[in-house]
């Protein structure tokens, strides 16, 4: 026969063990908040201010200018600056600084002039965009239907040609198919998944299994511990990518890069920053459901705001800062431009730096940290 005066005990014992179990309890709290404010504020799939570029090959007359502007005061792009020609715009569309480039032909008075007196249906000016995310190139799809700019009188027959008033070219993903940015992107995905939590149980298992003292009483130093702990994993994240590049260039048709040294090396970097950050869960995380349960806490913000399914720009500010402090922020933006658009390391210097900076702080906050705990 149950006893309820038995079970009551057994239930208050597990509420002062939660109670007690400091990290548990606060992602009892924590986790249900993350998500809350990931997915009610800071995901949002309307994408405005996607970053472009203006190749203006009139000279500057005022009637580009006005459709420049009213592009812009559409809140659909915002222009980063002119460019003098489409190769410097290509290229810093390469780099990921722009996402869209707007050119407007040297007959761009003239074409306008022949829409206005219904005599020619021809685009006014042509958008190229960055098709490896095809969610912002949709966003300059949807401008394509605008109403002509009405600078001058027109004609009652004058109409938007029917493929719009702008030719769409998608660079990098012509059929803006969704795998060929998915694949990439689940790199640090899986990644950040397995590289923390692989680090940081294995430092918490020889905790719990008392082998921690046995490493105390020996000559070998924590920052040797701390590289001897991460070197395997190393070797572990590089085989993850080779399977998922080739799974996705075999199933679905993702391209191999050309610039293979660029993607191991960007790799290599990130997986030394996912493994440090999962040094330092070690050195928090008392058991291994512990550091379980912080390497969701890290792995929800790293899916949500690192441009892996929603794109940053479209993010509002607070949590742009957010996605900066994660790692996986950076490496997708390395990835898709090394896999996708051929970009080479020396142009992404910006998030190379970042995870070079973020594994040099973590591993020395790990190791002084680990030394602490030693004591």
């Amino acid at each position: 026969m149950l006893s309820l005066s038995r079970i009551h005990a057994i239930f208050h014992k597990e509420l002062l063990q939660l109670s007690r179990d400091r990290i548990t309890f606060a992602m009892i709290v924590m986790i249900p908040l993350v998500q809350l404010m990931l997915f009610g504020y800071a995901i949002n799939t309307d994408v405005r201010q996607v970053p472009a570029a203006l190749v203006d090959l009139t000279g500057g007359s005022s009637t580009a200018r006005q459709l420049a502007g009213d592009l812009q005061a559409s809140q659909a792009v915002h222009f980063q600056g002119d460019f003098s020609s489409l190769q410097s715009a290509t290229a810093a569309m390469t780099a990921g600084d722009i996402n869209a480039i707007l050119v407007i032909p040297a007959d761009f008075e003239r074409r306008l002039d022949d829409l206005r007196l219904g005599l020619q249906q021809r685009p006014l000016a042509q958008w190229i965009t960055d098709g490896s995310d095809p969610m912002l190139g949709n966003a300059i799809a949807a401008m394509r239907q605008m109403p002509l700019p009405q600078t001058a009188p027109v004609h009652r027959e004058a109409a938007v040609p029917p493929s719009g008033l702008f030719e769409l070219v998608n660079y990098y993903n012509p059929q803006r198919r969704s795998a060929v940015n998915i694949v990439p992107g689940l790199i640090a995905v899986i990644l950040t998944m397995t590289m923390i939590l692989f680090t940081s149980a294995a430092i918490v298992r020889e905790r719990e299994q008392g082998n921690m003292e046995f490493l105390i009483n020996t000559p070998i130093r924590p920052l040797e511990l701390m590289i001897g702990k991460i070197l395997p994993y190393i070797a572990i994240g590089l085989i993850q990518v080779a399977i998922i590049l080739g799974l996705g260039h075999g199933l679905f048709a993702v391209p191999l890069p050309a610039q293979w040294f660029s993607l191991w090396l960007v790799t290599l970097l990130f997986i030394l920053a996912s493994l440090t950050l999962g040094l330092l869960i070690s050195t928090r995380a008392q058991t291994q459901l512990q550091a379980m349960q912080l390497t969701v806490f890290i792995l929800l913000p790293s899916i949500l705001l690192s441009g892996f399914m929603f794109p940053y720009v479209a993010m509002p500010k607070p949590a742009q800062y957010i996605a900066e402090l994660l790692p996986a922020t950076h490496y997708v933006r390395l990835v898709r431009a090394v896999v996708l658009r051929d970009a080479h390391w020396t142009v992404l210097t910006t998030d190379v730096l970042v995870l070079v900076a973020f594994t040099v702080i973590g591993m020395t906050l790990a190791t002084l940290q680990f030394r602490k705990r030693l004591d």
